[in-house]
């Protein structure tokens, strides 16, 4: 009668090594690099799209110029490439991208325009993408567009 009783038990038990004991279909990947993190940050996993309108803003030296940039977007692609739209001649249409020093929150640009060259520093949090970074006064060509920039942009 007793050996009757100790069935019941013996299955439960040996099912709940058989249960423990499976494959806990943890993440395979090894962790990503500080770089992939940022490269994912600007662009995700192929590109991401950042843009002024749906709730951006611009200063320039601390004057609110959103209106001059109302509809400036700017696509980042995770293979370091870069488009934009509607720049106002700040920004190049097209070009690379790579980062500056090996903390992995500056950019540079390359191009010909104002903004390509300088240091830009960013911070992503969730949908939003902030681009920091100073136009000096090089000459009379790119005067109007010098100052201290700050670009609050939304992921589209």
């Amino acid at each position: 009668m007793k050996k009757i009783r100790l069935y019941p038990l013996l299955f439960l038990l040996l099912g709940y090594f058989v249960i423990s004991c499976g494959d806990d279909n943890g993440p395979t990947d090894p962790a990503k690099t500080p770089e992939e993190r940022a490269i994912e940050a600007l662009a995700g996993e192929s590109s991401i799209t950042w843009r002024v309108n749906g709730g951006g803003s611009v200063t320039k030296d601390g004057n609110n110029v959103t209106q001059d940039f109302s509809s400036f977007q700017i696509r980042f692609i995770n293979d370091k490439n870069y488009t934009t739209q509607n720049s106002n001649n700040l920004f190049d249409n097209s070009g690379t991208w790579a980062f500056v020093g090996s903390n992995f929150d500056k950019i540079e640009l390359s191009g010909n325009q104002p903004a390509a060259g300088r240091e830009i520093s960013f911070t992503q949090t969730g949908n939003d993408l902030n681009l920091t970074f100073n136009v000096p006064v090089p000459n009379t060509r790119t005067e109007a567009l010098a100052g201290n920039y700050v670009f609050s942009l939304k992921k589209q």
